[in-house]
């Protein structure tokens, strides 16, 4: 994948991402509606594994630093169903890149992969079901008591999509 927006780069993972990746997921505050944050090698590990070899997800790039700042979870689900999901350098956050990085992905998903539908899912019912209303994302649903947060408490899963041409 090679996407790019007004401040962003949006490309597939490479094992040279590792530090800056991990400055997303082994932030604590950042993985706060997610799981514990990441030691440094099981970033590296889930960089390996999971981005680079199952092409599970992208980075999102700053143009102008050549940082990665923003992790976005991207993949088919099923036949042209596909997930997204983000995570942002905390350093980066409320100035429009997640937005920005995940419409640009959501329109290279219908427009260049031909997608049905586009769905995200979050406990988060604030800054992320925020944003997946912002890029036009529709409640589906909500699975209460679904999974259990950072403190071990039961959490509902908010669920959200988005059709082509809707």
């Amino acid at each position: 994948m090679h996407i790019e927006t007004q401040r962003l780069l949006i490309r597939n993972y490479t094992m040279d991402d590792v530090k800056d990746l991990h400055h997303i997921l082994g932030d604590a505050e950042v993985m706060k509606n997610c799981e514990p944050a990441y030691s440094l090698e099981k970033t590296a590990d889930f960089l390996s594994k999971f981005c680079i070899g199952k092409k599970g997800a992208v980075a999102a790039v700053h143009k102008d630093s050549g940082k990665v700042i923003g992790y976005i979870l991207f993949h088919a689900f099923q036949e042209d169903v596909y997930e997204i999901g983000w995570f942002f350098n905390q350093n980066f956050w409320r100035q429009g890149y997640a937005y920005e990085a995940c419409k640009a992905v959501i329109e290279y998903a219908f427009h260049e992969l031909n997608a049905h539908k586009v769905f995200a899912e979050s406990i988060d019912r604030v800054k992320s079901v925020g944003l997946m209303k912002k890029l036009g994302m529709q409640p589906e649903g909500i699975q209460r008591s679904h999974t259990k947060d950072e403190d071990g408490n039961w959490a509902d899963l908010y669920l959200y999509g988005l059709l082509k041409d809707r």
